[in-house]
């Protein structure tokens, strides 16, 4: 396929009224894997609409990621663009969640095979070349552009950040991530970032970056199946909410070591467990009325539990 065909493909899915899905190849590189663009426009959406980029969870269901984004979308006149990284091309965790940088899905030999692979086949470079296509077609020009992931696509985040940290996005959250990459040079990727691109200056840009961690206070189960319960994961804490209490406090200890500007937020959600839909709705209820529901909104989205 040539790139012109390529763009007017994006341009088409992007454009569109409405739900779109179509196949998606930003890479020339041989064996390159594709993705599925799940998009959303609502009608008044405008040529200086925002778009959200929205990372689905374990369930690779960037569909259901999406819908849960089109109630925003109606109200504030939001894009949406949803990415699916199959199973069937992007399996298990270290292809998605860890951005494909290891050379092996062997847990024990991690620290051994950091940043194995090249940039060209990381998941996380799918995501930025797709803002650089973006901006090539003509839709992304100067209005904002923001970056949500929950559960699994939380941890592809936040760590898309860490390893990459892109200055091109207006505001990023990770929702009920199961764990972590700490900002620690000396820890080897993915508990840390040794092995990665990642050294003192972009770390730098990492701490001064928009990155806010939400965590659902009931996001407390120790036996869930997807909860990652390796070594590295455990010292964090026994649950995802106390997994991103330690983060957050440990990033910004970091950063004070290093005498660098912190600028993330953490907030804890009242309420609210391992819930996609609902952690969706409260990201779009803090970036465009500027402030977390209230306790009766907070209440009537409990409930739920969309990985």
């Amino acid at each position: 396929m040539s790139y012109k065909l390529h763009l007017q493909i994006l341009r088409d899915a992007v454009q569109g009224a409405g739900r779109h899905a179509v196949e998606y190849r930003n890479s020339a590189a041989p064996n390159s894997r594709s993705i599925t663009l799940n998009t959303y426009r609502p009608a008044h959406a405008t040529a200086n609409s925002p778009i959200v980029l929205v990372q689905h969870g374990v369930l690779r269901n960037g569909d259901d990621y999406r819908d849960f984004w089109i109630p925003a979308a109606d109200e504030h006149g939001l894009v949406i663009i949803a990415p699916t990284f199959s199973n069937e091309q992007w399996p298990d965790v270290v292809s998605y969640n860890n951005g494909n940088l290891l050379a092996t899905t062997d847990r024990a030999a991690l620290a051994d095979t950091a940043a194995a692979t090249t940039p060209d086949r990381w998941s996380y470079t799918v995501v930025t070349r797709l803002v650089d296509d973006l901006k090539t077609s003509g839709l992304l020009a100067n209005q904002p552009l923001y970056l949500f992931g929950h559960s699994a696509g939380g941890q592809f985040v936040h760590r898309l950040m860490s390893v990459l940290t892109p200055g091109v996005f207006t505001q990023v959250a990770a929702g009920n991530p199961g764990w972590y990459t700490l900002p620690l040079l000396e820890l080897p990727f993915p508990e840390g970032l040794g092995g990665t691109p990642a050294n003192a200056d972009s770390l730098a840009r990492l701490f001064a970056s928009p990155l806010t961690i939400l965590a659902g206070d009931q996001d407390t189960e120790t036996n869930d199946p997807h909860l990652p319960s390796e070594p590295a994961a455990l010292r964090q804490g026994p649950h995802r909410h106390a997994r991103a209490l330690h983060y957050y406090a440990t990033a910004k200890a970091e950063a004070a070591r290093r005498g660098l500007p912190f600028d993330w937020q953490l907030h804890s959600i009242a309420g609210i467990g391992h819930d996609g839909q609902a952690m969706s709705a409260v990201c779009a209820h803090l970036w465009f009325h500027h402030r977390l529901p209230d306790s009766d909104q907070l209440a009537a989205l409990a409930g739920q539990h969309m990985a």
